[in-house]
């Protein structure tokens, strides 16, 4: 038997960061699920749903954490995670979509209320403003659960709302 624990740390960005935390879970007999990692500005956020033995104090767990000297100032919260820890089928990405260009404010926003009429949900986003030569860009990489039938359909609606945004968009379907 596991226990099921969801494991969330924010703290400045460090070299090693992800060695500390996943070999500390490790060590205390954690092995990882879903788990994600992103530099956000100058902060680095790590999110886990980690299996830990039968009898594991998450007490332990988040004392274990906190003392890794590359956690120091870090946010760290280790609670039970009481969804069931494998996702269901419109967890499963079945399209990988990039849109970019200038920033526009509600980007994000507009973009992700196109997938809720045709039953599509957004599995990860990491959206950034990407320096360069000629200015700063703005990147959004979704990768989504479209179900069969919409998408064709949720895939041109995207693409138009983008190009009526002047912005770029590229799609290309997973799995």
């Amino acid at each position: 038997m596991t226990v099921p624990a969801l494991v969330s740390i924010s703290c400045p960005d460090r070299v090693g960061l992800i060695a500390a935390i996943t070999g500390t879970l490790f060590d205390l007999g954690g092995n990882l699920g879903d788990t994600s990692f992103a530099v956000l500005g100058a902060a680095a956020d790590f999110t886990s749903v980690v299996e830990l033995p039968d009898g594991t104090e998450l007490a332990d767990v988040d004392s274990a954490l906190r003392a890794l000297p590359e956690l120091a100032d870090a946010q760290v919260s280790v609670v039970p995670f009481t969804l069931a820890p494998v996702h269901g089928p419109t967890g499963r990405i079945t399209h990988r979509i990039v849109v970019s260009g200038g920033d526009r404010p509600g980007l994000v926003a507009r973009l992700s209320e196109l997938f809720i009429e045709f039953g599509a949900n957004i599995v990860r986003l990491d959206a950034e403003r990407i320096p360069g030569p000629a200015g700063t860009t703005y990147g959004v990489i979704m990768s989504v659960h479209i179900p069969e039938a919409a998408a064709e359909t949720c895939l041109a609606t995207v693409a138009n709302t983008a190009g009526s945004l002047g912005l770029t968009c590229h799609w290309e379907a997973v799995g």
